[in-house]
């Protein structure tokens, strides 16, 4: 663990979440969690051994058991991914990551389960960037059946506008073009990849910026009503994200001051 990594790394809503521990143990947490979002994408295995370091630490806390599943999912480890999702979800309450559990359904070679578990969520109550993950994995659910209209169809939500740039439109507007070339309409494909190329453009992202998103999926940042929005049509050179707005802590059990065994990891916990 770098001497410069302190809890402060981690964002403060995390680190609500965290009182329950005692002031040590909380403080080993945050900085192995603030690890993992910083490893995520350069490192993902180390990443993943700080988040399961956490979680011998505090395996009550939704944040960490979040972090664990992201991290998984980010090695491979689909299996552990989608048991530690179900688990935040049932101490959270929130579907949040419903995107990456159909996801890791897929992993695992389960589109069927995927397309189940993607419709059991009530998308009234997903934020937009949520949603639109949701619709992007379930169009991937569909096209491992072989279900390439019904794919598209999946995409087909009001978020795919093409005169209008977020953080998620790059990747919405380059998973319509996707299916559309295997439809075989290359016309069409190619003014969604276009427009896909535009968004990014407009929003200064490039290929070194997916780190952003996944440091918001484990420290809970840019809120729904918070993402970057600019007209596709004209770049903009310095798009300004608002900053976070800080979510109260959940209230959970009051986690023992010891260090405890990795329960959480060697007994998977399903929902029921």
């Amino acid at each position: 663990m770098p001497e410069d990594v302190t809890p402060d790394d981690l964002h403060t809503s995390a680190r609500n979440e965290l009182k329950t521990l005692s002031k040590e143990n909380a403080e080993q947490v945050a900085r192995h969690l603030a690890m993992a979002a910083r490893l995520i994408e350069e490192d993902p295995a180390l990443a993943h051994e700080h988040a399961l370091a956490a979680s011998r630490r505090a395996g009550r806390i939704a944040i960490v058991r979040e972090s664990l599943g992201i991290t998984a999912y980010a090695t491979g480890d689909f299996a552990l991914a989608l048991r530690e999702l179900r688990t935040y979800r049932r101490i959270s309450g929130k579907d949040d990551q419903i995107a990456l559990m159909v996801d890791s359904e897929r992993g695992i070679g389960r589109s069927d389960r995927a397309l189940e578990t993607g419709r059991a969520a009530d998308r009234s109550k997903l934020s937009t960037p949520v949603r639109v993950a949701l619709a992007i994995a379930m169009s991937g659910a569909r096209l491992d059946q072989g279900e390439t209209e019904l794919a598209l169809g999946e995409l087909q939500i009001p978020e795919l506008n093409p005169d209008r740039a977020f953080e998620w439109s790059p990747a919405l507007f380059g998973a319509h073009a996707a299916v559309l070339e295997d439809l075989g309409r290359d016309d069409e494909a190619a003014f969604w990849i276009e427009r896909a190329d535009v968004a990014a453009d407009a929003l200064g992202l490039g290929d070194d910026d997916e780190m952003i998103v996944e440091d918001g999926l484990i420290e809970g940042e840019y809120p729904d009503d918070e993402s970057v929005d600019a007209p596709v049509a004209s770049a903009v050179e310095e798009p300004t994200v608002s900053e976070p707005v800080d979510e109260p802590a959940e209230e959970l059990e009051t986690e023992p001051e010891t260090i405890v065994e990795d329960e959480s990891v060697e007994a998977p916990e399903e929902d029921s």
